[in-house]
């Protein structure tokens, strides 16, 4: 029987952070959920986060929201992949990253943690970096701390485009239940004419 695929989305809980650039993983599940939920589906509390199942192109989905805040994410993410005994190449981490422009949607496979906390984390955690990523781009701060420009919310000009970079990264993760990762790398890293 195939491995369901575990579709882990950063970001901190509680409603101070919702709309917070940190928090764009959390909104990205909230976004699959509403597009590929059926009745039955609804966040359950376990692994120290919430997480639901849903089907997208035939595939068993499991999404996890950590609930534990951003830098100790693998706290939650290691026991889910134990319990659903995962391997690396079954996980998705979606996340913001300062590196990318705002508004870039960009995949790959393993690599370094670019200083990301809720990335090292998780590396730390399942002892492994190989786990495919979907980093969603939320751009760098002119001047100021890096941190808290994360725990910032998006600006009414960035929120505009927003909608549209959520819908983006969702048919993302659809293309890599249908297709894999390696065709959706093509697709979506070389749309944006980024093919690093």
């Amino acid at each position: 029987m195939e491995s369901p695929i575990l579709i882990v989305g950063l970001g901190n809980p509680g409603p101070k952070y919702d709309n917070t650039r940190h928090n764009v993983g959390f909104m990205v599940l909230d976004e699959l959920v509403t597009r590929f939920g059926t009745f039955g589906t609804r966040w359950q509390e376990k692994f120290r986060g919430e997480f639901a199942k849903l089907s997208i192109a035939g595939k068993q989905i499991i999404l996890l929201k950590p609930q534990t805040y951003m830098n100790l994410s693998g706290r939650s993410v290691q026991p889910a992949m134990t319990f659903f005994k995962l391997s690396i190449n079954d996980l998705i981490i979606i996340h913001d990253d300062i590196d990318l422009d705002y508004g870039m949607v960009r995949l790959k496979s393993g690599g370094g943690t670019g200083g990301h906390k809720g990335i090292t984390s998780c590396k730390q955690e399942l002892g492994d970096a190989g786990f495919h990523r979907i980093r969603i781009g939320v751009g760098r701060p002119t001047h100021g701390d890096v941190s808290d420009f994360v725990l910032k919310s998006f600006t009414s000009d960035e929120q505009i485009d927003l909608n549209s970079i959520i819908d983006r990264t969702c048919k993302a993760v659809e293309c890599i239940a249908d297709f894999g990762i390696v065709k959706a790398m093509n697709q979506f890293n070389q749309r944006q004419g980024d093919n690093q």
